[in-house]
């Protein structure tokens, strides 16, 4: 008989069985235990005479395996699903009942049974109760992949924990329509080696080999312990294939057993920018926030939002949340709510620029740490409307300083950025005067005034990640300023939690200046983009170069050149040399520019030129 009809016949027998047939079969199953028993021990012409002599050994039998294999709950195992744990508990039963068995045959039986043919009949009645469950075990398994054969067609990454629980989860759960075509894995040891049902068929130069061969429609990239340079590489290939591609949730999701198809989910161009982890101190965190009061303006912002998320789980005495921005305040308040019921939470709606507004909030709260996230950030827009960002960023940020100063405040953190550094627009300009501001009030107060720089984050208002996705949604083209321009890039929690350590750290007057890693090429950003999404950049999705924008710059940069660099005791954070500066030269800047102001933005780019010995507009560079 083939394999195929053997297959068919022990499914229609043992694929849909339930416990009442199986508690049915084990009768059938004793007595075919009883028979081969006799037949195998004795001589085929005394096989009659034993048969019948024997009975009453054999009804004893069936009634102490039956009983014990219910009384150790075997017939309410799902035996389609069962794991070591069940059979481990069926052969406990299995080994009692035989124990059980011999003593009773011992006390009830007139005839003598020979102990050869006893202990012979047990243990074909343990072999055939065992392997009958792992035939309803095989079947299942072979029914569920028969229902998802037309599937789609998936390739999993990894042969390890993490992919053992994913193949668990698709073999054994009907609505997941996945046809798993095999396995990479770089343990080469691991090589035509099977799965959990698959087969590991390579490498990682053998993606885009075996992707074509097998039709591969997506990919799951399971592995949660590798390094994040060679995750990267191995993504970059996959985005190769043309293949939709998702991830699986690490280590986490795998201690606390949740790492299957639950897990999974859509790759994400942070994934493929993702660097090594972030190993902080948080018990000096902890130290600085837990029990105090702490104000984020710009708290409904994209690092604001994200600082505010992680201050609530260090546990501040009182977290206040200030934004001119209502919608977006109003949609953290309640998310923070939802998510930390105990947290003493205050949300105002109010502007940095007022400074009588900012003098009553800090009179009343009294806050010990403040975390300035609020700014004017947008490049292009700041370069049409320099006096806004003049009045926001710079006077809106030296009223909070004024008030933290009043009213002793005793750590105050500033998030800056990389185009603070020989600024080539307003926006970097008007930061640059920030950390003027904050270095100088530094020298002067009793408050630690201290600012964090660095680039872009993921995701992040302004981001090109977001404009990007609208323009490959709608079909393209993507739009890149310029072939070679560059870009620093973190993620908004990586930022944040960067932000939250150096604030540890701060001693009054720091600029800190966060490791970015390696810059990125926006084109090549856009054409991973465009893979992720399906496509085939040029030919799917055209990628335009329209021009720098104004006051943008082809590459950024962190620390300005007089600056020098100092390390902390963290490795990803460093600090730039303070500038000397007196409070009478701070004060006659700010005076340049708020004469400035009133004669409109060419009078305030030219302030601002002043003011920023380092700031050069394109046009004059």
């Amino acid at each position: 008989m083939g394999k195929r009809k053997c297959g068919i016949i022990m499914k229609a027998v043992f694929g849909t069985m339930r416990n009442r047939q199986i508690f049915a079969l084990d009768i059938v199953l004793i007595f075919l235990a009883y028979m081969v028993s006799i037949f195998l021990i004795f001589p085929a012409a005394m096989f009659q005479k034993y048969l019948f002599d024997w009975l009453l050994n054999l009804f004893a039998t069936e009634l102490v395996y039956l009983i014990v294999y219910f009384a150790f709950g075997v017939y309410r195992v799902h035996w389609g699903y069962a794991t070591s744990k069940e059979y481990s508990r069926l052969l406990s039963a299995a080994l009692l009942s035989t124990v059980i068995a011999f003593a009773l045959n011992a006390l009830l039986t007139t005839v003598s049974v020979n102990p050869k043919f006893n202990l012979f009949f047990n243990v074909a009645i343990i072999g055939m109760t065992t392997v009958c469950r792992f035939l309803v075990k095989i079947a299942h398994k072979r029914r569920k992949l028969t229902e998802t054969k037309h599937g789609k067609r998936v390739l999993i990454i990894g042969a390890g924990q993490l992919a053992a629980n994913l193949l668990h989860d698709i073999h054994n759960d009907a609505r997941l329509k996945y046809s798993v075509v095999g396995l990479i894995d770089d343990d080469k040891t691991k090589h035509n080696q099977i799965v959990c049902g698959a087969m590991v068929l390579g490498t990682r130069e053998d993606i885009i080999r075996v992707c074509r061969l097998k039709d591969v429609e997506e990919i799951i990239f399971s592995i949660y312990e590798i390094d994040a340079k060679e995750k990267q590489k191995i993504l970059s290939i996959c985005t190769e294939t043309g293949c939709s591609i998702k991830i699986m949730s690490g280590i986490d999701a795998v201690l606390s057993g949740n790492g299957g198809v639950d897990g999974v989910r859509n790759i994400g161009v942070e994934d493929l920018l993702e660097r090594e982890p972030i190993h902080l101190d948080n018990e000096a965190i902890s130290e600085e926030i837990k029990g105090k009061t702490v104000l984020v303006t710009g708290g409904g912002g994209s690092i604001g939002s994200e600082l505010c998320r992680q201050i609530a789980q260090y546990n501040p005495g009182q977290l206040v949340i200030v934004d001119v921005y209502e919608n977006s305040a109003y949609d953290l308040e309640n998310e923070l709510r939802d998510k930390y019921r105990n947290l003493n939470l205050t949300v105002l709606i109010a502007s940095i620029r007022d400074e009588k507004r900012l003098d009553d909030i800090f009179k009343e709260i009294r806050p010990e740490l403040i975390f300035h996230a609020a700014a004017h950030k947008h490049v292009p827009l700041m370069e049409h409307s320099p006096t806004e960002a003049v009045k926001n960023n710079v006077f809106g940020t030296y009223n909070v300083v004024k008030c933290a100063d009043k009213y002793g405040v005793k750590r105050f953190v500033m998030i800056s950025t990389d185009k603070a550094v020989n600024p080539t627009n307003v926006m970097g300009a008007t930061k640059r005067v920030c950390e003027m501001i904050v270095q100088t009030m530094a020298r002067n107060s009793k408050t630690d005034f201290v600012a964090v720089r660095f680039g872009n984050v993921l995701g992040s208002n302004g981001s090109v990640i977001p404009r990007f996705k609208k323009q490959i949604e709608a079909g393209g083209p993507v739009t890149v300023t310029h072939p070679e321009i560059t870009r620093f890039f973190m993620t908004i929690p990586e930022a944040a939690h960067l932000v939250l350590q150096a604030a540890s750290y701060a001693e009054g007057g720091e600029i800190f200046v966060l490791d970015m890693g390696q810059p990125v090429k926006i084109y090549e950003l856009a054409k991973k983009m465009i893979l992720l999404a399906g496509y085939e950049p040029e030919k799917d999705i055209k990628i335009e170069f329209t021009g720098l924008r104004p006051g943008e710059k082809l590459y950024e940069e962190l620390l300005m050149n007089e600056e020098g660099l100092k390390e902390t005791k963290h490795n990803k954070i460093f600090i730039g040399k303070p500038m000397n500066m007196t409070e009478e030269e701070l004060n006659g800047k700010l005076a340049i520019l708020k004469e400035a102001l009133p004669k409109g933005n060419d009078a305030v780019k030219a302030a601002l030129r002043e003011v920023v010995p380092t700031y050069v507009p394109p046009k004059e560079q």
